[in-house]
């Protein structure tokens, strides 16, 4: 019998319930201080809510911390390109980005590349030092080395030297065939990026070789310099950051006057700030897809805001593939990975948490790619179905016992755990995946990993069971499930293959599809890949993570981005205004 549908109006509706209650006291409720009625503000001082506080607003933090940090990237960093709202690269610091078979990108006949950018005219950093070519090639430096950071990580991985003729040319040389050369972004806060850093800051600290000093060091933090549209005035930990403009911004001086970014992890105090007018703008999770529904709501009558959703980012639950860590060992069945997949009505749970607007997917390519024909032919599907669930679950070696649970004569119950990151959000989508594989016949416990927990590689790495996260989409998220995106004590568990899944075939596609630059066969290779994975099973392909970003009506400049792109909602964010 199909999961009933009627789940999406209970979960919903006790929900929107909750949200809508005025939050308690207490540290994690408190208000923020607004300066007045919202259009009528005098300091403009733009007011943004993020769930977590980064550890860095650096757009390539030394280790990944599984923190969304596309605010702090944007407001204060900029790179050699940066991704407009329809996901195309627009040249940043540089002034024009390399083409394919130009003198700017050249493949070379031993099989390398070399590719090369020549910077805008009198750049500077936050600071007022001239921003030049050594600074790209001293960030070479830092993320090539071992000690500091993976260095096997695209594009920096693959980057076999990084000179400077001069101070406004700068020349890379790839060890092979990269098709991502030509764009090296650094606005979207992830840890394939390629920003610049400020030798005159940190060359000495650098030179002394000490690690643990230099990743310590207040650049990180507090005595960040980029050269973004805004230059850091305050970090206060655990509450804000604050900014003021750039007057030498190569894009323009943003013509919002200052901006603060409150760290705010209760939602519904997000949410009720928002509606209050002491909040602008809620981003990076500061609420959820449910919360931003509740928001467009509220303001549907009054015209006093605007919700947009964000969707590039795929979510899956995986199967740790780890001998030792495994239980029940039968995960390693793809027979009950596959049962598992069928017992899932991946519709019903979509309907329920994003009320009909997740996009559905059996794998990380988007539904709405141009070539979406090739991929959804070369892909297997796990539809609804019980019956084929017992099927599978028989062939496996078990069968249900007196009550209904799934049991084998060699191993016993079949138990196993669900974990996902703290969230409000999540939780609900835990809850009704536990209440269908109880239905189905699974004993299952459910269990979270806190804020700080999911910040740390190696605890993320070792859970047990199943582990439903998010990652990006594409091509980045085929690339997470290479077997060398495994994180382990020798790459300082970086990587977010975390369920240490290996597939020998599958890594020699994705090695040939990195080194192949023709588009019709790269597409190829995707469906191949996308085979493999749907084959074999290592994640529950779920829907695509549906994010809220919403903002008063006093705010103008934000705009929605395109569908399934990697498309910037903040990269014009210069020329906002606040009213």
């Amino acid at each position: 019998m199909r999961f009933e549908h009627r789940w999406t109006a209970i979960v919903i509706g006790m929900f929107l319930l909750s949200a809508c209650a005025q939050p308690t006291g207490g540290p994690a409720s408190r208000s923020v201080q607004a300066d007045g009625p919202a259009g009528a503000r005098s300091n403009r001082t733009l007011t943004i809510a993020v769930r977590v506080e980064p550890n860095t607003i650096s757009p390539r933090p030394l280790q990944s911390a599984g923190i969304k940090n596309k605010v702090g990237a944007r407001l204060f960093s900029a790179g050699l390109d940066l991704n407009d709202d329809q996901g195309v690269a627009r040249p940043y610091l540089a002034e024009s980005l390399p083409q394919l078979d130009s003198d700017s990108w050249q493949v070379l006949p031993n099989g390398t590349m070399e590719t090369r950018y020549r910077l805008k005219p009198n750049l500077t950093w936050h600071d007022g030092a001239p921003l030049t070519a050594a600074d790209f090639v001293f960030a070479w430096r830092i993320y090539s080395t071992p000690e500091i950071t993976a260095a096997s990580t695209p594009p920096t991985g693959l980057m076999e030297e990084v000179s400077a003729p001069d101070a406004q040319t700068l020349v890379i040389r790839w060890s092979r065939l990269y098709p991502g050369a030509g764009v090296l972004q650094t606005s979207q806060g992830t840890p394939t990026d390629f920003p610049p850093v400020p030798h005159h800051v940190l060359a000495a600290a650098y030179d002394e070789a000490n690690w643990e000093a230099f990743s310590a060091h207040t650049y990180w933090r507090g005595g960040f310099i980029g050269a973004g549209p805004f230059k850091m005035e305050r970090w206060e930990p655990g509450s804000f950051i604050e900014g003021v403009p750039f007057d030498a911004h190569v894009l323009g001086r943003p013509k919002i006057e200052r901006v603060r970014v409150s760290f705010i992890g209760d939602a519904n105090t997000t949410l009720a700030n928002l509606l209050s007018g002491a909040l602008d703008l809620a981003a990076d999770d500061g609420v959820t897809f449910q919360q931003g529904i509740a928001a467009k709501r509220e303001w549907a009558n009054t015209g006093g805001g605007t919700m947009i959703v964000t969707t590039d980012i795929w979510r899956a639950s995986y199967t740790q593939f780890r001998p030792e860590l495994v239980s029940p060992r039968a995960l390693h069945d793809l027979r009950v990975r596959r049962a598992l997949a069928h017992s899932l009505d991946k519709q019903a749970v979509s309907d329920a948490v994003y009320e009909g607007e997740g996009i559905m997917t059996e794998t990380p390519i988007a539904p709405t790619v141009p070539f979406n024909s090739i991929i959804e032919a070369a892909i297997t599907r796990y539809p609804y179905d019980l019956q084929r669930t017992d099927q599978l679950m028989a062939e496996a070696g078990y069968r249900k016992g007196p009550d209904g649970t799934y049991t084998s004569p060699a191993d016993g119950r079949f138990v196993f755990d669900l974990r996902m990151n703290q969230s409000q959000l999540y939780e609900k989508e835990r809850a009704i995946m536990a209440s269908m594989w109880r239905q189905a016949g699974y004993e299952e416990t459910e269990s979270v990993y806190s804020t700080i927990e999911a910040q740390d590689g190696q605890i993320r790495s070792q859970f047990t069971g199943l582990y439903s996260w998010s990652t990006g989409q594409g091509e980045a998220a085929l690339r997470s499930l290479a077997g060398s995106q495994t994180p382990r004590s020798e790459n300082r568990w970086t990587g977010a293959n975390r369920g240490g899944w290996s597939n020998g075939e599958y890594d020699r596609v994705l090695q040939a599809f990195d080194a192949t630059l023709a588009r019709d066969e790269r597409i190829g290779q995707m469906a191949q890949l996308s085979h493999i994975l749907s084959e074999e099973l290592p994640a529950i392909s779920l829907y695509y993570d549906v994010s809220a970003i919403a903002f008063i009506s006093a705010l103008s400049g934000p705009a929605p981005v395109a569908p399934d792109t990697s498309g910037l909602v903040g990269w014009n964010i210069q020329d906002w205004e606040l009213r």
